[in-house]
């Protein structure tokens, strides 16, 4: 499967980069590599944080998948930060979320535009730390949200909660929602998505606790952040496991195909569903008795400090050490372990307070 991924990911390259940025992306990896990978990557020089915010930056975004709401969200978020901060924002991206090869590309256009910082989405943790890497040896701050690459391919991740505390409070919801006994399954989006997979091995450990001993995962299924696939696994998962009793969807497209496959079906109010969705897409799921409740963090906000943090490195008010401090807004944040910054607890979402949302 390598090889196929590796000429796609060098085809992309030649299309769209010089030869010099095409060979070194598309060079072997070593265990030097992999070992530099977990390591966050070396930041030149010491933090000033009473430096001034610097102004005339160029801040580019590179989500996940352009067009998808949730990004749409995070983005907007991101963009009027910059703009409060006097600096410009660009937005590029893949029209698909599992274009891998298409993200690749798009960070070394952006490192030949020479702008000062970016700010990605990772679809693969792996996948885009040479190119990320060539960035940050042209001197381009590298911020990771939503989801992270290997701590060495940026300077910090501002993640959108603790992942810990996602991954556990989802299976918390649900087991509430059925009583703590049955089988359950989830649907996340790629198969190779850093943030779904952390949060599911968070999940799972969640599970072993004796109070879910009645509960069973039973499978975990993939509709790769797109709404027709993701009604389909949902279909399929109920085919194949017609006692099912709930679903989490760590996803908001597949949280939202799930609860749309849901409410037009006999599984209505019987099969419970929760995982991480926009109150907008799920409001009326809420409102017909389809969801009983679900979280999210406002991407709005995750964007914002994306673009905060971006402009921090940029200005060298941060290096993305840990125990690093600075004002974002309203808030001081602190850095964590390897470059990771937490925008802060989830939000739960029911029928009592999901009209006072609006994203």
């Amino acid at each position: 499967m390598l090889k196929p991924t590796l000429r796609r990911t060098c085809a992309a390259l030649a299309a769209g980069t010089s030869l010099a940025l095409a060979l070194t992306a598309c060079g072997g990896t070593t265990k030097k590599d992999v070992k530099d990978d977990n390591a966050a990557a070396a930041s030149a020089g010491k933090a000033d944080p009473n430096a001034a915010t610097k102004k005339g930056l160029t801040v580019g975004f590179l989500p996940k998948q352009v067009n998808n709401p949730y990004f749409t969200t995070a983005d907007k978020g991101g963009e009027k930060a910059v703009a409060e901060l006097g600096s410009t924002y660009k937005e590029v991206g893949p029209s698909s979320a599992t274009d891998t090869a298409g993200q690749v590309s798009y960070v070394n256009t952006l490192t030949q535009q020479r702008v000062n910082a970016i700010a990605v989405s990772a679809q693969d943790p792996g996948a885009l730390c040479t190119a990320l890497k060539q960035a940050i040896s042209n001197g381009i701050k590298v911020v990771t949200y939503d989801s992270d690459t290997s701590p060495g391919c940026r300077n910090a991740f501002v993640s959108q909660a603790g992942a810990e505390d996602l991954g556990r409070t989802e299976v918390q919801l649900l087991a509430r929602q059925i009583g703590y006994k049955g089988e359950i399954a989830v649907l996340s989006a790629a198969q190779t998505a850093t943030n779904q997979n952390t949060w599911i091995g968070y999940m799972k450990d969640e599970l072993k606790d004796p109070k879910y001993k009645d509960i069973k995962l039973v499978k975990i299924a993939y509709g790769n952040d797109d709404a027709q696939q993701s009604f389909q696994q949902t279909q399929g998962l109920l085919q194949e496991h017609p006692n099912l009793k709930g679903i989490i969807s760590p996803t908001t497209v597949g949280i939202k195909a799930a609860a749309q496959y849901l409410s037009g079906s006999k599984y209505k109010g019987k099969v419970k569903l929760t995982g991480l969705g926009t109150p907008n897409d799920m409001r009326k799921y809420v409102k017909n008795g389809t969801v009983d409740a679900f979280e999210l963090w406002d991407p709005a906000k995750l964007g914002d400090l994306a673009a905060r943090t971006a402009v921090a490195l940029a200005s060298g008010q941060i290096t993305g050490k840990e125990g690093e401090t600075f004002k974002a807004g309203a808030t001081t944040y602190t850095i964590g372990k390897d470059g990771v910054i937490n925008l802060g607890k989830p939000t739960v979402f029911d029928a009592k307070n999901i009209d006072q949302f609006n994203f």
